[in-house]
């Protein structure tokens, strides 16, 4: 590819999609490592019991075992460490109960890991797994976060008073938004459940550890989005063996979507394993198995209030939350549902008076972490919910009552960055053109007049907005420290110029879907004016490259992206030196574009290769200067990055059978400064589709007993191509005025924005047939719309 300074903003076709599309991509279930074993494990059936005894000597004698172990041979190792700490409102620590990496004594999920078995093949160690005799003593179960705080509910942890994690709030006094309650002309209420999801990526958790009794190094193959927070938390937090001596690899994921964010008791205990068999161990999650281990998203009850003027202005906001955190905490579990999800309260609106209460609560369920946007679709879902139901109640035009309501535009720059009542400075923004431009799109006022004539033919029409922020990036690691977290939120990235002039680039951010190999060779290939097809991107091994944080929250591209950035313009400087001194010039004299250092005002240059290869054969360069030209940087962002939106959803109900059909799907992003617009608009129809899959398709049912009833594909419904229209996509762009690539992140806001659009245009299609129904809980199947139209009023 000959192209070199405008492959910024092209749609480059994806670089790492030759391996996949032809079979060569290489996973953690495709490694097979001398004298491989394999695990499986003994994982409870029930949600809440105690083990009154273990048998394992039919299991012992099965062909094939190597070894087994159970909870009290783990016992003295440290539990799965949380990565975050959300304190009491009063100032007290969270409760943080042991996660053990087999359950001793006592199991509290359906799922939770019990015993390993080690066997030569996967389907011998499944054989003895299967013959291992647990005794159970079952006891009572609770499921639901809004029940469990009450007095007398089953404890999942003894040392957990009433199953309360944290109690957390945020923004101004509650005494100040109850008065501005007061003085409301009109409040909306809305108590609704955000239910709970499985992230199902396409490859299952999958994990192959040895030890290398030489070196006493153990290695760790894993289907991870953060190899360098494996390390730390699996060396440091759990099995207490120096850092150098763990070394971490994340070879091709096929996806994550937050939920191999996490590090898990399989990890540790493989790793732990390895050594004492001295063989290397692999285990791959079945498909059962991940719908009970993997961490699950969302599950939050909620009530929540807005109050209005009498013009339609919003006064003030008033929310509490009892958030579900499952049996254990997550690696970021206590974050999502508090940092993540209130700090959004704000929306996009200059509401004045903001208060949130969250209660995050142990229940007898999977854990529940961050899936894809992690915080910010729930608190989308709240707002925008809101108001179109606001709309609806007082007779006005969603979209201007919007309108009224937004924040004026800001760029960060000639005008300062918005203060939000819930502790974000907002970048920059022109909210208001962005749903301009989806109204434009839909033909807002032919579709309301279609909408008026279907509705007299008996047709339930509707249209439902959803105008979204979100916070990309994660915070800078001063702000982090203050939050709760306990690890810092920036990234690394290394460039390496070859002799020749090829260029390695080693980063700490993770590929498991978003195109970083295109994306990242892109912006080098800009900068440095050399073709794609000399560039390599690295990652994904704690050995190759400095400490990194992973991929999550949309972080790459704003945080990993400017780290290499940084090192590319280290690259340039110390590039100038060596030219000026070719060139017989002052280095300031020089100026760097399309590959050439070049005297200002002169036909005087050389090739960046030539500057390259003089770097390492330094036979005519400065005497002062280090040969070599290699950096590696590390960004800290100064800021969240804030992309936004509008999505607009058209649906068709049938009055008959409450089917919903999703007629068009509009989303307009401003998620900044573009770099391959055909890879972010990927990641929209991806998001998208996930948000719709939400709102009218997926959704963890357990029983009372806490069984997870649809734990199969044969019964988790996840939406399939026919399923969906054509979506209609647009961008704005608003750089963001703190990162040197004005990028902001595109990869969660398809999820946050278009779940409350599905379900607003679904609300206001029956409230166009008469039917004043204010919430149906997602998702919103066939029979649960229809159920909604039986009664006049949704109370």
């Amino acid at each position: 590819m000959s192209t070199t300074n405008g492959m910024i903003g092209k749609s480059v076709k994806r670089v790492e999609d030759k391996r996949f599309i032809t079979g060569k991509g290489r996973y953690t279930d495709d490694i097979v490592l001398p004298l491989q074993t394999h695990a499986s494990f003994v994982r409870s059936p029930y949600a809440h019991a105690n083990i009154s005894g273990i048998d394992l000597e039919v299991a012992k004698t099965m062909p094939g075992v190597i070894a087994i172990y159970t909870g009290a041979d783990v016992a003295a190792i440290n539990g799965v460490p949380c990565g975050w700490q959300v304190n009491f409102k009063n100032g007290d620590t969270m409760k943080e109960p042991k996660h053990p990496l087999l359950a001793d004594g006592k199991v509290r999920h359906v799922g939770d890991p019990i015993v390993v078995v080690i066997a030569e093949t996967a389907a011998l160690a499944k054989d003895a797994a299967q013959m291992v005799m647990v005794d159970y003593e079952e006891l009572p179960v609770v499921i639901n976060a809004a029940e469990a705080v009450k007095t007398g509910a089953p404890l999942v942890h003894e040392d957990v008073p009433n199953n309360i994690c944290y109690d957390w709030a945020l923004g101004n006094p509650i005494a100040e938004v109850d008065q501005a309650m007061e003085e409301a002309a009109h409040i909306t209420t809305l108590e609704f459940v955000n239910q709970r999801l499985v992230a199902n990526p396409i490859e299952p958790r999958s994990y192959n550890a040895f030890y290398d009794e030489a070196n006493e190094k153990y290695t760790l193959y894993t289907s991870t989005q953060s190899p360098h927070l494996i390390r730390l938390l699996l060396s440091t937090f759990v099995l207490g063996i120096p850092e150098h001596k763990l070394r971490i690899v994340g070879p091709d994921v096929g996806g994550g979507f937050g939920s191999k964010g996490d590090h898990y008791a399989e990890e540790a205990v493989l790793t732990w394993a390895s050594k004492n068999i001295n063989r290397p161990v692999k285990w791959t999650a079945e498909r059962s198995e991940s719908f009970i281990s993997d961490v699950h998203g969302r599950d939050h009850v909620t009530k929540a209030e807005m109050g209005f003027d009498a013009e339609g202005k919003i006064l003030a906001l008033r929310v509490k939350t009892y958030a579900n955190l499952g049996a254990y905490l997550g690696t970021f579990g206590p974050a999502v549902p508090t940092y993540l999800y209130g700090t959004l309260m704000q929306g996009l609106y200059t509401t004045p008076k903001i208060n949130v209460d969250v209660t995050g609560v142990f229940t007898n369920t999977t854990t529940v972490d961050a899936y894809r946007g992690a915080g910010r679709p729930e608190a989308t879902y709240l707002l925008e919910r809101l108001m179109d139901l606001a709309a609806l109640e007082m007779g006005k035009d969603p979209a201007a009552l919007r309108m009224k309501n937004f924040v004026p535009p800001f760029d960060g720059v000639n005008q300062p960055g918005y203060q939000t009542q819930v502790a974000l400075l907002y970048d920059s923004g022109n909210y208001q053109g962005v749903l301009e431009k989806g109204l434009k799109m839909l033909g807002y006022e032919d579709f309301r007049r279609k909408q008026l004539e279907s509705a007299q033919n008996g047709t339930l029409l509707g249209v439902g907005f959803s105008t979204y922020i979100e916070a990309c990036g994660l915070a800078p690691s001063a702000l982090a420290g203050a939050l709760g977290a306990r690890a810092g939120l920036y990234e690394m990235g290394q460039v390496r110029v070859q002799p020749t002039g090829k260029v390695s680039v080693y980063t700490g951010s993770h590929a498991h879907g978003q195109g970083h190999e295109t994306t990242f060779a892109q912006i080098v290939a800009s900068k440095l004016g050399i073709p794609i097809a000399d560039i390599e991107i690295v990652h994904g091994d704690s050995d190759s490259m400095a400490f990194g944080m992973g991929t999550y929250g949309s972080r790459s591209l704003a945080v990993g992206g400017t780290a290499i950035v940084k090192s590319i313009e280290k690259i340039i400087e110390k590039g100038k030196k060596i030219a000026a001194h070719r060139l017989e010039a002052n280095a300031d004299d020089l100026e760097f574009d399309q590959g050439k250092f070049t005297v200002k005002g002169t036909d005087k240059s050389i090739s960046f290769g030539d500057v390259a290869l003089t770097a390492y054969v330094p036979h005519i360069y400065p005497a002062d200067l280090e040969p070599g030209l290699d950096f590696t940087s590390f960004y800290d962002p100064a800021n969240f990055t804030y992309p936004f939106g509008c999505h607009i959803a058209v649906v068709e109900v049938e009055k008959d059978t409450g089917k919903v059909a999703l007629q068009r799907f509009i989303a307009v992003d401003d998620v900044g400064n573009i770099i391959n617009p055909m890879i972010v608009e990927g990641q929209i129809h991806g998001g998208v589709a996930q948000g719709i899959g939400q709102a009218l398709f997926e959704g963890a049912e357990y029983d009372s007993n806490g069984q997870l009833t649809n734990a199969t594909y044969m019964d988790y419904c996840m939406p399939r191509a026919d399923d969906f229209p054509m979506f209609e996509t647009a961008n704005q762009i608003t750089p963001c005025p703190h990162n040197p690539l004005g990028v902001k992140g595109a990869g969660e806001a398809g999820t946050i924005g278009s779940t409350p659009a599905v379900v607003n245009a679904v609300i206001n299609a029956l409230w166009s047939g008469g039917h004043q129904v204010k919430d149906i809980r997602m998702p919103l199947t066939s029979e649960r719309v229809w159920r909604a139209m039986q009664a006049p009023v949704n109370e």
